[in-house]
């Protein structure tokens, strides 16, 4: 949920006593998902996680492709003094490369880091615009050929659901040009790769999925590479309702552009009645279910991916230290690793 703030929820993982009264029903069969899905599937991981062997296995287990969660992001690689570090990015992109895994870049641009290096060329013009389209040369180019797709801009359109995020990068260079600008960028440095334009809460918000439709029509008129939409698909328990997946999905698809399912978890909501967990987690794979079969329903060419952010609970940003929801169980697997209903929901569904 946009409401807490990610880059402090994801920055640990807690394991709180509430997290106790998590329950299996029945055990559900813990098949590779990556074996029986007929579309890429991906988590997303941070650096640190990749040095528990757990987690390593997991992650190798049931995932095809992965996301840095946060390390490929401006907030890391670019330092106050305009220099780039890569190393925990590239620590990431050798582990997905030792493992045969697809990576996928997030994000090159996003209303929210507006980072000190550029701050201090706010208003200068053609240095504002060079150092703009250097980062995502540098960044963009340096995983060319092992990228599988960026999301080149990032949540684009206001919470209203109306008006679109100003920012550094609108202040600058233009509401949509600086869009359009990063998507040529992105093609310049790597050609191959699928570049996306990534929101969230297009499933729950009607007037913002119409927003980013139109938003996403002008930016392909105006000459933008768009190569794919994403959608973060960040669920909730207390604002999902059925229906509402497929009627994003649908909508969505209606540019015949690849889909990605960008970040998907479902949310037990903010004040979850526990002692019916076995129900909460039944509409939750519910919803996960409807989503699934609704990207499955599309054609194939039209099917990039199908990611969930996060690979246990556990490690869910939802959970993290100032994520507020130390309950919460929003992914399909627990923190011992064990399937839920919402895995089980998942293989089903995305076999084909």
């Amino acid at each position: 949920m946009r409401r807490l703030t990610r880059r402090s929820a994801i920055t640990s993982a807690l394991a709180l006593s509430a997290c106790a009264r998590e329950v299996q029903s029945q055990p559900i069969p813990d098949t590779p998902l990556k074996s029986i899905a007929s579309t890429p599937m991906g988590a997303c991981v941070q650096r640190h996680q990749l040095d528990e062997p757990a987690f390593a296995a997991l992650l190798t287990r049931h995932y095809a492709q992965l996301t840095p969660e946060w390390e490929m992001k401006m907030e890391y690689i670019l330092q106050d003094d305009g220099r780039f570090r890569f190393d925990r990015p590239d620590a990431i992109a050798d582990f997905a490369r030792r493992n045969g895994m697809r990576l996928y870049g997030t994000t090159l641009v996003w209303y929210a880091q507006a980072m000190p290096a550029f701050v201090k060329l706010d208003g200068q013009g053609k240095p504002f615009a060079d150092a703009y389209r250097n980062y995502i040369l540098a960044v963009a180019g340096r995983y060319r050929g092992l990228a599988s797709g960026w999301d080149v801009v990032n949540e684009p359109v206001d919470d209203n659901g109306v008006d679109l995020r100003p920012s550094l990068w609108t202040r600058n260079l233009g509401v949509d040009e600086h869009m359009v600008l990063a998507f040529h960028h992105a093609k310049e440095a790597d050609p191959d790769a699928v570049l996306f334009i990534n929101e969230y809460h297009l499933e729950n918000n009607p007037t913002k999925r119409a927003t980013f439709m139109r938003l996403v029509e002008r930016l392909l008129k105006a000459g933008a590479p768009i190569g794919g939409i994403g959608t973060q698909s960040h669920l909730d328990l207390d604002f999902s309702r059925p229906g509402m997946g497929r009627a994003a999905m649908r909508d969505l698809a209606s540019f015949g552009l690849p889909i990605h399912v960008s970040e998907l978890d479902v949310s037990l909501g903010e004040k979850p009645n526990l002692a019916r967990l076995p129900d909460l987690l039944n509409r939750q794979a519910d919803l996960t279910r409807e989503l699934a079969q609704a990207y499955m329903d599309l054609p194939p060419a039209q099917r990039f991916a199908f990611t969930v952010w996060g690979v246990r609970d556990s490690d869910s940003w939802l959970r993290g230290q100032n994520g507020q929801r130390p309950w919460d169980q929003p992914l399909p697997l627990d923190p011992a690793g064990r399937p839920k209903p919402m895995f089980q929901a998942l293989a089903e569904v995305l076999s084909g």
